[in-house]
């Protein structure tokens, strides 16, 4: 009797852990795994919710490359400003020449078309000569000296007392042999402002720093130069020189080295 009762105890119990286990079965299959996870995840201590990727700040932008400023590498110190026998010698009417009767030792005539026979320093001489033969062959313009070297006797011959028109002996650019009053060949405007609107007076204007020379007295820096517009003095200063000033857009020694303005003479050269 009591085996028989054991023995549907234990039958029962099988059918109870059955159900039960079928129970489970359909639970899963009704949730699916995951959820099941879910479910039983917590307890286990184990998240549900998958952890998040870390976001990679972003990275600053890079800072804006300053704008190089140009430097200015010309040598303003590579000749002598005083120094008659160089050719950067800056004349003017606070600047004479000393001594008053300088004389270059390396003067040379001119083989170019003239009223006058030409003499300049050597230098300047052969950059003439290039400047002119260029005149002709780029443009078929003949020019021609009107004045070069004049001594400083010659400037108190041809000094007028009108200070704006010429300078006083041992005042005048001339005396350097570094310059030359140039005009066309024909004579048409010789000497005069009607040259800067020839074909003559516009090509030098545009061409000459090619070959070291500068327009000395430009129409507006009067009260820089101490002198009246004169399209037909043009001053050699060397192709450095030149080119640097064509380049900046400074148009007289004065301003390029800085230099005080000289539109009169002291009081005492009175």
């Amino acid at each position: 009797m009591a085996a028989a009762t054991r023995s549907r105890a234990s039958r029962q119990g099988r059918r109870t852990t059955t159900i039960v286990v079928s129970i489970v079965v359909a639970v899963v299959a009704a949730l699916g795994a995951g959820a099941l996870f879910g479910a039983f995840g917590g307890a286990l201590g184990t998240s549900a919710e998958p952890t998040p990727t870390p976001t990679q700040a972003p990275r600053p932008e890079p800072a804006a490359t300053p704008t190089a400023e140009a430097v200015d590498t010309f040598d303003r110190q590579a000749n002598s400003l005083d120094d008659p026998n160089s050719i950067w010698v800056v004349v003017n009417k606070l600047n004479p020449l000393e001594p008053a009767n300088f004389v270059p030792a390396d003067l040379v005539q001119v083989p170019v078309a003239h009223t006058w026979v030409p003499e300049m320093r050597q230098e300047a001489s052969d950059a003439i000569v290039a400047m002119f033969t260029a005149a002709t062959d780029e443009a078929g313009l003949a020019l021609a000296s009107n004045s070069a070297y004049r001594s400083y006797d010659a400037q108190v011959a041809i000094y007028t007392g009108n200070d704006l028109l010429t300078a006083r002996p041992g005042y005048s650019e001339h005396q350097t042999g570094l310059t030359m009053d140039i005009g066309a060949a024909s004579g048409v405007c010789s000497l005069d402002v009607c040259l800067a609107d020839t074909p003559e007076g516009i090509w030098l204007r545009d061409n000459a720093w090619r070959f070291g020379f500068i327009l000395r007295y430009p129409a507006d820096k009067t009260e820089v130069t101490g002198y009246q517009f004169e399209p037909w003095h043009f001053r050699y200063v060397g192709t450095d020189l030149s080119t640097e000033m064509q380049e900046t857009g400074v148009t007289t020694l004065e301003e390029f080295f800085g230099l005080p303005p000289a539109p009169e003479y002291p009081a005492d050269q009175g």
